[in-house]
């Protein structure tokens, strides 16, 4: 008899980031008082299910974010750097509109491919190592659940390849909105489909309108 395992890619919550920068892999950058509220509210989420193994990436927001659930469940937090944030030729950078680092003819060279992409880590390459740190979760929760998470691109990504859906797309178009979950569901071995939650949509900065979140 097959074995449905379900693993479970979360994105991490709201960061702290006043400058809007492209942070990427930069080290610091820790979720606001609004992300750590979203962290809680995607742990109470997953907190009923038979989650028995959690992996994060190494970053801090990371970290942070799985920090909840790791505390309700009373279960170790396993860092995987396949599941980091995609690098990036812009981090460091603002890349708004108006002044931003896309508008500078200097920075124009590192855009000539989009399906590449030529600014930064391959899409085939972050599906490879996303899937393969897909298969050890799926693995070590056999049966069961497992919780991976990571950041929206690497979600992403690892989604559109399960899906066998093209790499090249639109980033506002990405659906894995902060603190969302793609929850992607195994036979055994084979990929069987995926189901999509925001279980803190109720407090994303769209959402809020002017409601205020949180304690002094």
């Amino acid at each position: 008899m097959s074995e449905r395992t379900i693993v479970h890619l979360m994105r991490h919550g709201e960061v702290h980031n006043p400058d809007g920068v492209l942070y990427g892999r930069l080290p610091e950058f820790m979720l606001s008082r609004l992300g750590e509220e979203m962290a809680v509210a995607a742990a109470e989420f997953l907190s009923k299910n038979e989650i028995v193994h959690l992996v994060a990436s190494p970053l801090e927001r990371a970290q942070q974010t799985v920090a909840p659930l790791a505390k309700i469940l009373e279960a170790p937090v396993t860092t995987d750097d396949r599941v980091i944030e995609a690098d990036n030729l812009f981090e460091g950078k603002t890349v708004g509109v108006g002044a931003g680092a896309f508008s500078n003819p200097k920075n124009w060279w590192m855009l000539r491919n989009p399906f590449r992409p030529s600014w930064g880590e391959p899409y085939k390459d972050i599906a490879a190592r996303m899937q393969a740190a897909v298969a050890d979760a799926r693995e070590a929760a056999r049966g069961h659940e497992a919780v991976i998470v990571s950041h929206q691109l690497p979600v992403w990504i690892a989604r559109q390849a399960y899906e066998k859906e093209s790499f090249v797309h639109d980033p506002r178009k990405r659906q894995c909105t902060l603190a969302s979950i793609t929850s992607l569901t195994f036979d055994g071995d084979e990929y069987v489909g995926f189901t999509y939650a925001e279980p803190a949509g109720h407090l994303l900065p769209e959402n809020l309108d002017g409601k205020f979140v949180g304690g002094a």
